[in-house]
């Protein structure tokens, strides 16, 4: 409809305006509620050209158009704003298009270039937990869009399988697990931990014993024993010591943060944790034995969570890998002077002439950094591809200045593909009680957080009934798919650069702006369209305003599909979504469906009906969330 507007006005601009007119003046935009019309075209950008005022400027391309155009069938001018009333036949025409489209909205695949999806990359020293649940919904409903978009999309995560953090988790486990009766340490397959969730909980024991040790260096400095320290050590603790006097309290509580982070760096613990990752790069073999096994439980135990996640990846990258291939990149870089040595031969990049300060890319002791690793997994990813347009990072917004930087340091290495690379950046997921901390054990577990709203889920369809006639196996299923469901819709309906609080109870509600609702009432409709049967073709009809308010909606599917695609937005899905099934539960109850006694009326509703529930399917999929025939 839009299309054959702008291309009524171009064609006939030198006629109509004086001149030849650019398309961008073209603009259209919903008509507003308390204006009578399904479509506006904006008029002040042709009031110049046709010397008049707005109202007689609308009035005129009104006339115009609708003497050429069947499908207007009449119009106003509001305040400058041309208000077109689309025919009934019409909206009709576009029912009967999209009933005999099963992929109406999606756009032929593999008919773009070729993307590729960045999510999850967990670090493998811990567990997924509740931000992880954003970052792999986000990611994985971002390429189902571009796919819908056709883009031919390759769905990866980076695994942090290497670093300082891996390091600590693999020395506390040496050093702090306790061995059974056989003389074992602690494992998957003799305790009941999953591997990830062991892992993790050396993580934090790491962290809880390097407070310790920490706590009491600071207890020796504050009574005068600073045997075996560095001076520029004592003379930091004694100037961020002295200088608290004259402070406030929360002046004070940042300057104990920094003496105890200056502890921290001379702890013994820290200290190996720092040997144990030169000894891994440098592939000692005990180092690694310990590093290949401990990651072995880990891989395991993320397994099991993106199934129940329902996310899947088509090519994996490991940062134990392309560190290396980084590395290469920086030595080539200080050939070329990209790069710069310090005299403690840490390697670092000078980005003053881009207003940003110089970056470190490899440490003194020559060990890489995240900077490294990901200068190398860009490089192997457009060398695995050569096809590759484009790779969208979903990573948090803390993360801003990081890809700032990467883009910009891959740009000064030459590689024009970096003008391609799009960091997806989202807002994090906090808590009532606050942020969520690895390192201190307080996150909400993926594991957990996903067994308690489907419990909850079960819970509700319980407490609800219908669903007697199931298999238990039926009841599960059903039960897994509206807590997950719930919980997706959750996470997803808010725009991703907004951070947001969470509440797993809203997630499962059966009212309001939630998964549940939304797939309740493709339930109705399946059911619906079951007692009914076979479905006749209809002649003949008037549509009421409830009718063509969703067809109007349906027909905009493949235009908001387009958008939130371009948004990187599977927000922009859920919300239409939610928008489309406020319509038809406004139609069911207003209208005859079955009892309807005009059969072309009769059928003509069958029709809306069945279309609704394909589009709210195929847009519930766009979220990676699935829709039930019966709840």
């Amino acid at each position: 409809m839009e299309n054959e507007i702008k291309s009524l006005l171009l064609d006939n601009a030198k006629a109509l305006f004086g001149e030849i007119i650019d398309e961008k003046l073209i603009q259209f935009q919903k008509t507003r509620k308390d204006v009578e019309g399904d479509l506006t075209l904006v008029i002040f950008p042709f009031v110049k050209m046709l010397k008049c005022s707005p109202s007689e400027a609308g009035e005129k391309i009104g006339v115009f158009l609708q003497s050429k155009l069947d499908f207007i069938k009449s119009h106003n001018v509001v305040s400058g704003f041309l208000n077109f009333t689309i025919s009934d036949e019409y909206w009709l025409t576009q029912l009967s298009k999209m009933n005999k489209d099963s992929r109406h909205g999606y756009a032929p695949e593999n008919s773009k270039s070729t993307l590729m999806v960045e999510y999850s990359s967990p670090n493998t020293n811990k567990p997924l937990h509740l931000g992880h649940l954003r970052n792999n919904f986000l990611g994985y409903s971002v390429a189902e869009i571009l796919k819908a978009n056709g883009h031919k999309v390759v769905k990866t995560q980076i695994v942090n399988d290497r670093g300082i953090h891996i390091c600590k988790s693999m020395l506390a486990w040496e050093r702090f697990s306790p061995l059974n009766s056989k003389g074992e340490r602690e494992s998957p397959e003799n305790t009941v931990l999953k591997g990830d969730k062991l892992v993790g909980k050396y993580y934090v024991e790491f962290d809880k014993q390097l407070n310790k040790e920490a706590n009491e260096i600071i207890a020796s400095w504050e009574t005068g024993e600073f045997d075996g320290f560095a001076d520029y050590v004592v003379d930091e603790f004694n100037r961020l010591d002295s200088s608290k006097s004259a402070k406030n309290e929360k002046s004070i509580d940042g300057i104990n943060t920094k003496i105890k982070d200056l502890a921290k760096n001379e702890t013994g613990l820290l200290r190996d944790a720092k040997e144990m990752l030169v000894k891994w790069e440098g592939r000692d073999p005990q180092v690694y034995l310990l590093w290949t096994t401990m990651n072995s439980w880990v891989y395991k135990g993320f397994e099991s969570t993106y199934k129940a996640m329902g996310v899947d990846f088509d090519q994996l990258y490991f940062e134990s890998d392309t560190y290396v291939v980084g590395k290469d990149l920086i030595a080539d870089g200080l050939k070329k002077g990209i790069f710069f040595k310090k005299e403690d031969k840490s390697v670092w990049i000078d980005l003053s002439d881009e207003g940003l300060d110089a970056k470190l890319v490899l440490r003194s002791d020559g060990t890489a950094v995240y900077m490294t690793q990901d200068l190398g997994t860009a490089f192997d990813r457009y060398r695995d591809f050569p096809d590759l347009n484009g790779i969208i990072y979903t990573v948090g917004n803390e993360q801003d200045y990081h890809f700032k930087i990467l883009f910009l340091i891959l740009k000064k290495l030459g590689f024009t593909w970096a003008e391609n690379c799009y960091h997806l950046s989202y807002g994090m997921v906090d808590l009532p009680t606050g942020r969520m901390k690895s390192r201190e054990g307080t996150v909400v577990d993926a594991d957990d957080l996903m067994a308690d709203v489907v419990a909850q889920a079960k819970e509700m369809t319980q407490e609800r009934g219908h669903i007697e006639e199931l298999s238990t196996e039926d009841k599960n299923a059903l039960y897994e798919l509206i807590g997950m469901g719930g919980l997706k819709y959750y996470l997803m309906k808010v725009d991703p650069k907004k951070s947001m609080m969470f509440n797993p109870e809203d997630s499962i509600e059966l009212n309001g702006n939630t998964g549940p609702f939304i797939q309740y009432t493709h339930a109705r409709i399946k059911s619906l369209l079951n007692k009914a049967g076979s479905i006749e073709e209809y002649l003949n009809v008037s549509l009421r305003e409830e009718e063509s308010e969703i067809i109007k909606h349906l027909t905009h599917f493949p235009a908001l599909i387009s958008e939130a695609g371009k948004a990187h937005s599977p927000a922009l899905i859920a919300n239409y979504t939610y928008d489309l099934v406020k319509l038809y539960n406004h139609f069911y109850q207003s209208v005859y469906i079955l009892k309807e006694e005009n059969e072309d009326l009769k059928n003509m509703r069958l029709i809306l009906s069945k279309n609704v529930a394909k589009v709210i399917a195929s847009a519930m999929s766009l979220l990676g969330i699935k829709v039930p025939e019966k709840m």
